[in-house]
């Protein structure tokens, strides 16, 4: 009769596995703490599993004895083991053998055959039923059967012969042993099998060449500019730092990096087997989230140079067999230079020189102790624990840094602690988010200049950047309140010194909305700012500021152009026609004269853009062009007609010092006669002394320039120049919506004279050339202009004319 399913001497699997599972986690962490090197864990203190065991003969009984003995212990457990005291239950299982088991065991001998089947018999709960049980010997070891209770008894000479098993105790000091060394083989192999399937893929994945220059391996190209004074402001792409022998930095800051990232730097060749088994056990405690790496510094190194930074065990392959690699070609010190000088510090600083410069202004050579362990931080996550990101992050990862250093005795409490109280100062080089325009605009010319192939270009630029502080403020200041009211949302700005070298750059409102630079990208149509380009091109062709034209209605082919005011003024001198800004005089001069010396003029006055050749509203700005362009056009004309050509870089410099482009000054040959150049200025200054720019006049500096609006006012300029300075200002919309009658005479003349004011307020006043008062009667005898600086304008008096003494007649 077999046993019910519900048998209590049964164990429950459930239980089993439980039972499992714990010695499976008491062996992992004894395992951890090896690795580890510290002291072994204390034995769990969850109870033993139970153990299914065979009962052991006594030496003084023969086998069948044993068998009818064990027999009735095995049926008799369940009850004994519910009747025990705790205590009891909790005593090893191997107790020492009474004296007296062996005379108290004698009478099971003469029992019948038969007291085993009427034992095996069970009642429904379980119990052991009938007349013939035999109680266990006391202090005889209560067992459970391997197999289902027999039919019969076994006789003595078909009893089997129990095998030896070694002592219970010994057993359970093995078995925790030979599974951690099981574990460790699974670790070991599965290291093994991912390295080979990472060796796999390096057959068909690129391998480093042979010679290969390491340094040049794998870097993005980075620009740093400076200002016009070599300080830096603004710096773009990976930025690799002079490359620092390790025997020139601070002991302390390698010991910093060895203590955080790889203490057995020089023990491993390339992979830490017990760091990495550490990181493997550690990843399988987390349920298959891995929270531990692992990596050495050259693992680290070999993903910087050659691997992408993904987190997958095939990457983490083909790094250990470049780390190899590395180690079987490099030597250690070899290998920390190039890490020190590779890795990534966040902020796009590479390398410690770069990223001792970026956050702290000085060279890796003279970082401190509290700084060295900022550096050595940073590598475990860059972009999050940037100090200029993240100042607290950073600081707590340095006093992590600090704790290492100090367990592994490379620095002293009192250092550690003196670390800790001085943290380090981070440099910050305030907001430069609106360079971003200029950056674009020399980045772009740099290259072409230094090549394609130039590694961290460092740009020597134009820019002032207290002029650049005063543009932004001047354009965002007007179009803030002002030309929101008025439908203009977007507007730009260029300043150049009349040398031609570009003093400040506004592109639009946010460079971090919109990246379009509305200075040098945007094509728009001038309107009357371009007329100052066909007077000259007139002066030139014999015609002078005191030549007469009426002001009445022209046809030239269909097309009858009309002034701003919908009114003609009837016969004027081309001084007043410029400072009111009447557009038939301007086209019956350039017809005159031929649209193609119109031209020319631009052209040699550096406007590039394509202008109609067949069209009369050239005269009238009926093209489109740069403010950038248009702007140095104006400059000639303040210096006396030289061809000055505008420029932004002065020079550019490889990472190492080497210079790759230096600007050399030369002496521009004139593009207009000094003359004609100082008979434009002449009448584009009565255009701020009484004329359509009066909101933009600099008295008692002299300044001259000229509005531009266009149809339905879609764009608003106003151009003008000093002695010192020449300065454009547009606005509008980019998507060329209307604004609400905005004039160049209002917010862009406005704007200019903002920012001409601020950048002129520590520069002595100049005279202009030609920036003298005209002094004349109209045909109805009223006194064309006269203002304030008569006496300015007298003390230009000239004796060869009329004209040149500063009255026109």
């Amino acid at each position: 009769m077999s046993a019910p399913s519900d048998d209590p001497k049964k164990p429950d699997d459930s239980t089993q596995a439980d039972d499992l599972a714990r010695e499976f986690r008491v062996a992992a962490d004894n395992l951890a703490a090896r690795l580890k090197g510290l002291p072994k864990a204390a034995p769990s203190v969850l109870p033993p599993p139970r153990r299914v065991e065979a009962p052991r003969p006594q030496t003084t009984q023969k086998a069948s004895d044993c068998a009818a003995d064990a027999r009735p212990a095995a049926l008799d457990a369940p009850t004994q083991a519910a009747k025990s005291d705790p205590a009891e239950s909790a005593a090893p299982e191997t107790a020492p053998p009474h004296p007296d088991d062996a005379a108290k065991a004698e009478p099971a001998q003469e029992a019948p055959t038969t007291a085993p089947l009427v034992a095996r018999r069970l009642s429904a709960d379980g119990a052991p039923t009938g007349d013939g049980e035999n109680p266990p010997a006391r202090g005889q070891k209560k067992t459970r059967r391997l197999s289902p209770p027999l039919e019969a008894a076994p006789t003595e000479d078909a009893a089997p012969t129990p095998e030896k098993r070694p002592p219970a105790r010994a057993e359970r000091r093995r078995r925790p042993l030979l599974r951690e060394i099981g574990y460790l083989c699974v670790s070991f192999g599965f290291i093994g099998g991912v390295a080979g399937l990472g060796a796999a893929f390096l057959f068909i994945a690129p391998w480093p060449e042979e010679g290969a220059d390491l340094w040049a391996v794998n870097r993005t190209a980075a620009i740093v500019i400076e200002d016009r004074n070599g300080r830096e402001i603004a710096a773009r792409g990976a930025r690799y730092g002079e490359a620092v022998p390790v025997g020139e930095l601070p002991p302390y800051l390698i010991k910093a990096f060895l203590a955080t990232e790889d203490r057995r730097f020089y023990e491993h060749r390339g992979v830490d087997l017990k760091g990495t088994a550490r990181a493997f056990l550690t990843n399988i405690r987390s349920q298959g989230q891995r929270t531990e790496g692992g990596s050495t510094i050259t693992q680290q190194l070999a993903r910087n140079l050659f691997l992408t930074p993904e987190q997958t065990y095939i990457r983490k392959a083909k790094e250990a067999m470049l780390a190899f690699w590395l180690e079987g070609r490099y030597s250690k010190e070899q290998i920390l230079s190039l890490y020190l000088n590779r890795i990534y510090f966040g902020a796009g600083a590479y390398g410690v020189e770069s990223a001792a410069k970026t956050y702290f202004n000085k060279s890796a050579r003279d970082v401190s102790l509290s700084e060295a362990a900022l550096l050595a931080g940073l590598p475990q996550a860059p972009s999050t624990l940037a100090p200029t990101q993240n100042p607290l992050g950073a600081q707590d990862r340095a006093f992590e840094v600090i704790d290492n250093m100090r367990e592994t005795g490379d620095i002293t409490e009192f250092e550690a602690h003196e670390a800790r109280r001085r943290p380090p100062v981070i440099v910050t080089t305030g907001d430069n988010r609106n360079l971003g325009w200029f950056f674009d605009y020399v980045a772009e010319k740099a290259r072409a200049l230094a090549g394609p192939d130039a590694y961290d270009i460092v740009i020597r630029t134009t820019l002032d950047q207290k002029l650049q502080r005063d543009a932004e403020a001047a354009v965002n200041s007007v179009l803030t309140i002002e030309a929101k009211a008025a439908g203009a949302l977007e507007g730009a700005l260029i300043a150049y010194d009349n040398d031609g070298a570009v003093r400040a750059m506004v592109g639009g409102r946010s460079y971090v909305q919109s990246q379009f630079n509305r200075a040098t990208q945007a094509k728009r149509q001038p309107g009357s700012a371009f007329k100052p380009i066909v007077y000259a091109a007139a002066f030139e062709n014999g015609l002078t500021p005191s030549t007469r034209f009426v002001d009445q209605p022209i046809d030239i082919a269909g097309w009858k152009p009309t002034n701003y005011d919908q009114r003609f003024h009837g016969s004027m001198r081309i001084t007043e026609a410029v400072a009111k800004s009447i557009n038939t005089i301007a086209v019956q001069v350039s017809e005159k004269i031929g649209r193609q010396k119109v031209i020319e003029m631009a052209r040699r006055l550096g406007v590039s853009s394509e202008i109609p050749s067949n069209e009369a509203g050239i005269a009238l700005g009926g093209f489109s062009a740069t403010l950038e362009e248009l702007t140095a056009a104006y400059i000639p004309f303040a210096v006396g007609g030289a061809g000055v050509r505008p420029y932004a870089i002065l020079e550019i410099a490889d990472g190492r010092g080497n210079v790759l482009y230096r600007r050399n000054d030369r002496t521009p040959a004139a593009v207009v006669d000094k003359t004609v150049a100082r008979n434009v200025t002449h009448v584009l200054y009565q255009v701020l002394a009484a004329g359509t720019g009066r909101s933009a006049n600099l008295y008692p500096r002299q300044a001259a320039g000229k509005t531009g609006t266009t149809n339905d006012w879609r764009d608003a300029w106003f151009i003008g120049y000093t002695a010192q300075m020449t300065a454009g200002v547009w606005v509008g919309n980019d998507n060329f919506q209307p604004m609400d009658k905005v004039t160049g005479g209002t917010i862009p003349a406005r704007i200019w004279k903002t920012f001409m004011t601020a950048a002129h307020a520590d520069l002595p006043r100049e005279p202009l050339d030609g920036a003298y008062v005209a002094m004349a009667e109209s045909e109805n005898g009223l006194l064309l202009n006269l203002y304030r600086d008569i006496l300015d304008g007298f003390r230009r008096v000239r004796r060869d004319g009329d004209e040149d003494r500063g009255f026109e007649q």
